[in-house]
């Protein structure tokens, strides 16, 4: 069977990194300066996945922010996720071995996240994966964030590959919604746990055997026709 997956393009909370709750607690750190802290199941089922500044512009809407607070919030919040990330991000082996085997075997690779350049910078250093990554695209990165596919398709360029050639991981409704309007194959995943290489590779051959029979298929209707 021919190799047509050539590219693997992770998310990073929740795939690469079990950020999810410093995000979260740093956040609310930010807010409890005015009182505004989110309650856990709310984030989850709102704000998940979403840049910071989205979420801000959402906390206005429903519970009165001021805007004009949401610049300083932002920063606010990027300091504190830095200083957790500083204090608890380690790599971890099954992610550094599962890369480090990917790009052996040929396959460029890219972190697609809606965390601001710095931390994704920071993390991927801090988790020992930076070196096998050919680029890294934040929220800074693009004018459209996820749920919008724009992140995927500005890296499939840059990597020089077609959506059909990519196998995306990623975690959460947000992140899903923009991989699969992409065009990509997407591999969902629940925790940082499940992103092995043996995973990927099963879901690598799973992607090309559909790629192919869908490809064979359509090679028979043309020849009815």
């Amino acid at each position: 069977m021919p190799r047509t997956i050539r590219g693997v393009l992770f998310d990073m909370d929740g795939v690469l990194i079990d950020a999810k709750e410093w995000h979260y607690e740093a956040l609310n750190r930010a807010l409890r300066l005015l009182g505004m802290e989110i309650p856990r199941d709310i984030h989850l089922s709102t704000f998940d996945g979403l840049p910071t500044m989205r979420k801000l512009a959402i906390l206005s809407e429903t519970r009165g922010l001021p805007p004009g607070l949401h610049t300083f919030i932002n920063e606010l919040k990027q300091t504190y996720t830095l200083q957790i990330a500083h204090t608890r991000c380690r790599p971890a082996l099954h992610h550094q071995y599962a890369l480090s085997r990917l790009r052996r075997e040929g396959y460029r690779m890219a972190v697609c996240s809606n965390s601001v350049r710095n931390s994704v910078r920071v993390m991927m250093e801090l988790a020992g994966l930076a070196e096998y990554l050919d680029l890294f695209l934040s929220n800074q990165d693009v004018s459209k964030p996820k749920p919008d596919p724009e992140m995927y398709r500005a890296a499939m360029a840059r990597l020089g590959l077609q959506p059909w050639e990519c196998l995306i991981v990623e975690d959460n409704e947000n992140g899903i919604r923009a991989a699969r309007a992409s065009g990509g194959h997407v591999m969902v995943v629940n925790s940082v746990d499940e992103v092995t290489y043996s995973r990927i590779q099963a879901a690598i051959v799973e992607a090309e055997r559909d790629r192919n029979e869908n490809s064979f298929a359509a090679g028979r209707q043309g020849q009815v026709l």
